[in-house]
This record gives structure tokens, C-alpha cells and sequence, in this order.
């Protein structure tokens, strides 16, 4: 009896998730409307992050068709792509300005879907899938930034790769061998090298494209099941078709951001933004560069790795993603305005991070 009992209810939860009547497109579509209120520009973040991710799809194709995936040949061939093949640049500064945009809109739109409380019963799985599109959005740029195969990328990578093993120290007996054999299985050999480059070369083309796509389709028919959550507690101002009224908005926000994406790609590298523009070539006997960091995205982990033990950020980062999974269960009774607060802190420790951290890093290490 406990066991049938156990069968019906996981019955019930996954048709109040998944309802099979309103698997329709009439339903989904005609249907759907979305509230207006103060945070309704909010609703427009979802789809913005999916319009860089296309763009980051066209251009990544497009420069398959000379990047080689080599230790020999991956910079020459980035280099040959920026500087002989006709619209090369703008290809590879469209790609890498829509990657750090992409990355930009996902933090805001998870941390306005928290404060709107877009978790909440049924919509748990929508949430569930939009925290594995933010980790698999990480995964893209930490891999991404490996393949131009210069001396900053490689150096950085071997770091990155070395914080794993590194937590091999705080676990008991034979879990203590665990993150080092994690970090082989990732790196291939050895040390950084062809192998290395091979596997990331075939996350970031293809499996990291298919887990995108696949969590992207269950994320997408959630919300269209379900719809927009209501988002704040009193009652909308109105309420707005989704088609054509809302997607017809979607579409003319999609062309203003790729008027800026391409404005920023013809007028302004992405490397320019660094120290020289393609950085040199790996050299393997050559020394590490002072002062390398990763990615602006990863300031927010990086500092304080570089301020506090690494135990206590590893904790850390694990409190931070039981909280993201667990959210729509360990929030399920919290007020909007306190999910609010709480997201206008995350978002001011992100800024500080990203745009201070180096000052707050020479504050307290002078």
C-alpha cells in the first residue's frame, strides 16, 4: 500500500508539472498572456540570454571552418581568422562579445527570476533547468577560453584545473583521490596539452551544445506550460497577449541587442580589452604571466580565493549551490521582499567583485 501510495504521488507531482491538457499549441501560444507590472522588463532576460546563445552558435559554426583544433595550429589559425579571412575579426568579436553578454544576461535574469519568486509551486522544474543552464553557461566560457591556445589561456586553465585537485586534501579516506582523478579525466594526460585541448574542443562544440539545447527545450515548455509567474503581490496592471503582442516586443528587443552586439564587434575588439590583442602563443617552457586572472565572470569566485582559505570558498560555492537547487523548497514560505533584499545583496557582491575586486583584494593584502 506504501508503495502505491508512494506511485500516485509522484503521479500527481508530475502531472501538476507536466499537464497533459494544455500539451496543446492553442494553449501554449493563443492563450498565454503576460502581466504588466513594475518588474515586467524582467520577463524580456530569458530571451535575451537565448539570442546571445544563437548568436554564439552562427558565429561558433562560422569559425569552425578555419580553427584548428591543435596545439600546433589553434593560434596561428585564430590568428589567421582575425587577421587574413574577409570579416574574420567581426566574426570572432561578435562571438566573444555575445559570450560575455550572454554569460551578463543569465546572472541578471537568475537573480530577478529569485526575487520574483519564479520558483514556486508548479514551477520548480523551470527553475531546476534554468540552474543547469547557468552551470552549463560557466562551462561554455571555461572552455571556450582555452581554444585560441595562448600563453594567458593555458596558465589559466592549468589553474583552474589545479583548484579541483586541490580539494582532494579536505576529503576522508578514499574520496581523497576523487578530484585528482576527476582532473585527469578532464585534462587527458599528464599536464595541459593536446588531449586537453581535444576535450574541450569537444565540449564546447558539441556536448555542451546538446546539454544546452536539451535543458533549453524542457526550460522552454515549462514556461509555456505554466506561463509567466505573477512576479510581484499585488495584482498586474494588465495583462498582455504573448502572441503576438509580447513576442512581437521579444523580437524588437532581439534587434536592438544585435544593432549594440554588432556596433561593439566592428567598432570595438574584444581583445582590445586586454593588454596586447592576441596574447602570445603557448610556450610550455615558458614562465607563467604575472598578474593572469580568469574571465570577469569568475571574479566573484576568484577573489576570494585569492583573500581566504580555500576550504572556506569551497564551502562556500557548496552552501551556494544546495541553495540554488533546494531554492523553490527552502524558500517556499519566504516573502518576496525578503527574496528581493536577498538578490539585491548577491547582485551588489557581484558588482563589487567584478568591477572592485582587484581594490578590494589590494585593501586587504596591500
Amino acid at each position: 500500500m506504501a508503495l502505491r501510495e508512494r506511485i500516485q504521488a509522484a503521479e500527481s507531482y508530475l502531472a501538476e508539472r507536466f499537464p497533459a491538457a494544455k500539451f496543446n499549441f492553442d494553449h501554449m501560444v493563443h492563450h498565454k498572456d503576460v502581466p504588466v507590472h513594475r518588474l515586467s522588463w524582467a520577463y524580456y532576460l530569458g530571451g535575451l540570454a537565448l539570442f546571445f546563445f544563437v548568436v554564439q552558435i552562427v558565429t561558433g559554426l562560422l569559425l569552425l571552418f578555419h580553427y584548428q583544433p591543435t596545439v600546433s595550429d589553434a593560434h596561428a589559425s585564430v590568428e589567421f581568422i582575425s587577421e587574413q579571412v574577409p570579416g574574420g575579426a567581426l566574426v570572432r568579436n561578435l562571438h566573444a562579445w555575445a559570450s560575455s553578454l550572454m554569460i551578463a544576461s543569465v546572472f541578471v535574469h537568475l537573480l530577478t527570476t529569485f526575487a520574483m519568486k519564479a520558483f514556486d509551486r508548479p514551477r520548480e522544474i523551470t527553475w531546476l533547468t534554468g540552474v543547469g543552464l547557468f552551470a552549463v553557461t560557466f562551462v561554455f566560457g571555461f572552455t571556450g577560453y582555452l581554444l585560441p591556445w595562448h600563453q594567458i589561456a593555458v596558465n589559466a586553465t592549468k589553474i583552474g584545473l589545479q583548484t579541483i585537485e586541490e580539494l582532494g586534501q579536505y576529503l576522508p579516506g578514499g574520496l581523497a583521490d576523487l578530484p585528482r582523478a576527476i582532473k585527469e579525466t578532464i585534462q587527458g594526460e599528464t599536464s595541459v596539452g593536446q588531449a586537453t585541448l581535444s576535450r574541450f574542443f569537444a565540449l564546447h562544440v558539441i556536448v555542451l551544445p546538446l546539454a544546452m539545447v536539451a535543458l533549453l527545450g524542457l526550460h522552454l515548455l515549462a514556461i509555456q506550460l505554466h506561463g509567466m509567474s505573477a512576479g510581484v503581490d499585488e495584482a498586474p496592471r494588465r495583462r498582455e497577449k504573448f502572441f503576438p503582442v509580447f513576442f512581437i516586443k521579444d523580437l524588437s528587443l532581439w534587434g536592438a541587442a544585435f544593432m549594440v552586439l554588432f556596433v561593439l564587434g566592428l567598432c570595438l575588439p574584444f581583445d582590445s580589452l586586454f593588454t596586447y590583442p592576441l596574447f602570445e602563443p603557448f610556450n610550455p617552457k615558458g614562465s607563467t604571466p604575472d598578474g593572469i586572472k580568469p574571465e570577469w565572470y569568475f571574479y566573484w569566485i576568484y577573489y576570494p580565493l585569492e583573500l581566504l582559505p580555500f576550504w572556506v570558498v569551497m564551502l562556500g560555492q557548496l552552501g551556494l549551490g544546495v541553495v540554488l537547487v533546494g531554492a523553490p523548497w527552502i524558500f517556499r514560505g519566504t516573502s518576496r521582499r525578503t527574496l528581493r533584499v536577498l538578490s539585491a545583496v548577491a547582485a551588489g557582491y557581484l558588482v563589487l567583485m567584478t568591477f572592485f575586486g582587484e581594490n578590494v583584494y589590494h585593501l586587504f593584502k596591500g
